[in-house]
């Protein structure tokens, strides 16, 4: 495997192309076996039994995803990223908290798209017993009550800590590998939620809206993504202020033409 990595890439990818790619591991896929059949455009060779992405069609699909979650964050929309897997974790936790966005990095909550409402009550309960507890508003309760408390706040902490700012239904669902997160597509395809999602080369690309094909396993791999995406939302967010200034100045440019 450490020989595929690196050493038997010059003849696939000669003078350096794709570096940033091969250096995160991004061309990595699955074992032979288990490649999904309309996964075949995506797969350039394979080498000891792993399937070796094709990075040109990766480069490509990036961009697409790219350009979409730019466009959606420019008009306002909100992105809510899942990623479970032990790879996942942390990298989707400090991409959700730098860009202030609804994640789940435990486990789906059945209905959390679909139910928002009901949802959304829990969330609040959540974010108000932590208040409480923070602010000393507990304290009139006996000991055992607030160790009941507390227990029930840690595993409120664990399935919805990284819900604190979910307060509307995502436009845009970002999914580290749909494999452990099938409940959640299907939501988010019955709300017509798009789905950009890093897929490998064991899964139907045809179940999400904007597969990007890559290695999945690898937390390189996994930050590389992210940090497309992340620019993505990032130059939304800009271009979603210019668009608010620009509003704004035609409005004050309106008034005064009617003056």
């Amino acid at each position: 495997m450490e020989e595929t990595k690196q050493d038997n890439l010059t003849d696939l990818y000669p003078n350096g192309a794709f570096k940033e790619l091969t250096d995160a591991g991004v061309f990595l896929g699955r074992k032979k076996g288990n490649t999904h059949p309309r996964m075949r455009p995506y797969i350039l060779t394979t080498r000891n039994e792993i399937e070796i992405i094709n990075l040109q069609k990766t480069t490509d699909d990036i961009e697409k995803a790219v350009a979409f979650v730019k466009e959606k964050v420019r008009n306002g929309g909100v992105v809510m990223v899942v990623g479970t897997q032990p790879q996942a974790t942390e990298a989707v936790t400090a991409f959700a908290k730098e860009l202030d966005l609804p994640y789940v990095n435990v486990r789906w909550l059945g209905g959390l798209i679909t139910n928002f409402k009901v949802l959304s009550k829990r969330i609040e309960y959540y974010k108000k017993l932590k208040s409480e507890l923070k602010s000393g508003a507990l304290e009139k309760y006996t000991k055992k009550e607030r160790l009941g408390f507390e227990r029930e706040l840690r595993r409120l902490d664990e399935l919805l800590g990284g819900l604190e700012n979910y307060n509307a239904v995502p436009e845009i669902l970002l999914v580290i590998d749909p494999n452990p997160h099938m409940t959640g597509v299907r939501e988010a395809k019955r709300l017509g939620i798009p789905v950009v999602s890093y897929v490998n080369t064991d899964i139907d690309p045809e179940i999400v809206d904007y597969p990007v094909v890559g290695n999945t396993k690898a937390r390189k791999s996994i930050n590389w993504f992210l940090s497309k995406i992340t620019e993505a939302v990032n130059e939304g967010k800009i271009a979603a202020v210019a668009k608010a200034k620009e509003a704004v100045e035609a409005t004050v440019a309106q008034a005064e033409v009617t003056k």
